[in-house]
């Protein structure tokens, strides 16, 4: 063989030697070289942005600068492999960055040979998976919310199915009942949903609750933009519900002239504690609320489902108070409870200016 073609492989080998740095350099996982001691020999630019040091800092220092001290022995035994000429398949880990911070990742490591064929060190390849694991752990937040929202919604349609029962001896009725406010529980738990169970709008819930009785010219809503808590979704659900359908048989939308206010706002109590309180205001319009209240299974009238639930279940299950009042021409709700038991914490009241509509 010629000069010429010597050259010509001198070239090439030198061509393939700057791709092969151009790759390692641009890659996206740290890739890192070490020799059998354990001591960095190279570090790419993915390397310095994960874990903090410059190529000058890391090369020539010990590998285990990136672990955590009580993982020192798991750099022995991925020697001890590379050394018997074994690589390490991907795994997750934990590394430490310059900063002292941890980070997680998923590692391979596979033996370097000479030209000769001796293995002469170790190519670790590192790759952050904080993304992932953050996934992981929010969905297993998710899980344990939902089995718990479950488990309790089960044990509301218990109740439900309990105490219509006996007040209900007509099963058409009975099963219009329970559907209804099944379904009102699943529009509070498809609000949860969209938010990935973070909470949801007071507002959105209002209207969520009464679009089913349509009408919504004549409801008005005021009050502080508040999201609320999963709890309260829930429990304010019911009570919106309750409240709705009684109006829709019985009250205000019932009746032509009627109308529905809804009110809320957040005060400061006298020992600086922030209160809830919320008011539903229904007026007929026509006084047809007191000619009628002998013949009807409003609302107050009698101890039904509806009316244990507004003065009972929902203002316990806030930690709060409610008060439920007929008049001749019409009904009022208040309920007043702890800031705390109705909003998402940190987030809260998201507007203090009021909104009406």
């Amino acid at each position: 063989m010629n000069m010429t073609s010597y050259g010509g492989i001198f070239r090439h080998n030198a061509n393939a030697d700057a791709r092969l740095a151009a790759i390692v350099d641009s890659s996206y996982d740290a890739i890192i070289g070490k020799n059998l001691n354990s001591i960095i020999t190279d570090w790419n630019q993915a390397a310095e942005r994960m874990f903090g040091y410059t190529a000058e800092e890391a090369v020539g220092q010990s590998i285990l600068m990136l672990l955590p001290e009580h993982m020192h022995n798991e750099e022995a035994e991925i020697i001890g492999r590379i050394r018997r000429g074994e690589g390490v398949g991907s795994h997750e880990t934990t590394r430490k960055r310059k900063d002292g911070s941890l980070i997680a990742v998923s590692i391979t490591v596979s033996p370097i040979r000479n030209s000769a064929g001796e293995i002469i060190g170790a190519s670790q390849i590192a790759r952050d998976i904080t993304p992932a694991k953050e996934s992981e752990r929010r969905i297993r937040l998710l899980m344990r919310e939902v089995n718990h929202r479950v488990k309790n919604q089960f044990a509301v349609i218990l109740s439900m199915v309990r105490e219509t029962s006996k007040r209900s001896t007509d099963p058409g009725e009975f099963e219009e009942l329970i559907r209804a406010r099944i379904m009102a529980l699943s529009r509070s738990h498809d609000l949860l949903v969209t938010t990935e169970w973070a909470g949801a709008s007071l507002f959105d819930l209002v209207q969520e609750h009464l679009k089913p009785f349509g009408h919504e010219d004549r409801i008005s809503l005021s009050g502080p933009l508040l999201t609320l808590q999963s709890n309260a979704v829930q429990n304010l659900g019911m009570a919106f519900h309750e409240l709705g359908t009684n109006s829709s048989k019985y009250g205000a939308l019932a009746s032509g002239g009627g109308r529905i206010e809804i009110t809320w706002k957040v005060e400061t109590g006298p020992e600086a504690q922030r209160r809830f309180h919320l008011v539903w205001h229904e007026t007929s319009g026509t006084g047809a609320t007191a000619r009628k209240a002998p013949e009807r299974k409003g609302l107050g009238e009698r101890k039904g489902f509806g009316t244990v639930v507004l003065q009972r279940v929902a203002p316990q299950s806030l930690s709060g108070s409610s008060s439920l009042e007929r008049s001749p021409d019409g009904l009022k709700w208040t309920l007043d409870a702890p800031l705390e038991a109705i909003v998402v914490p940190q987030l809260g009241v998201e507007d203090e200016s009021d909104f009406k509509g």
